[in-house]
């Protein structure tokens, strides 16, 4: 976990993702989703139950080269990170991620701050 300032003065935190986020992070992917064009995925076409998201928190809890990172303001999920690294013995050096912020956090460094996280 960590703890920064943001451009704004607000506190934020970057944190790997717990099951009992699956919800919060559920109702946070609907929103981002329906804000921007930049995803994979628009409104609505996101459609993990609540079980399937805490079992997808869950494999990349137990990954050695996964990570799920959320970032918090005041308990509130305003961003993410995937990072999902190769499984066979030739690819796990390399994967792919993902990055989402809420539009309201936008221009906040948030994503530039999730990123940082998992390069460190």
């Amino acid at each position: 976990m960590q703890e920064l300032t943001l451009k704004n003065g607000q506190s934020l935190i970057i944190r790997t993702a717990r099951k009992e986020d699956a919800q919060a992070l559920l109702d946070y992917i609907n929103i981002v989703a329906a804000e921007t064009d930049n995803l994979t995925f628009g409104k609505g076409e996101f459609e993990l139950t609540v079980e399937q998201e805490e079992k997808a928190i869950e494999i990349f809890d137990q990954s050695d080269n996964s990570i799920y990172l959320v970032a918090e303001i005041d308990g509130e999920i305003v961003g993410s990170l995937t990072f999902t690294g190769g499984k066979r013995p030739r690819t796990k050096h390399f994967g792919e991620f993902g990055v989402s912020v809420l539009k309201k956090y936008w221009d906040q460094g948030i994503g530039r701050k999730l990123i940082e996280y998992l390069i460190t």
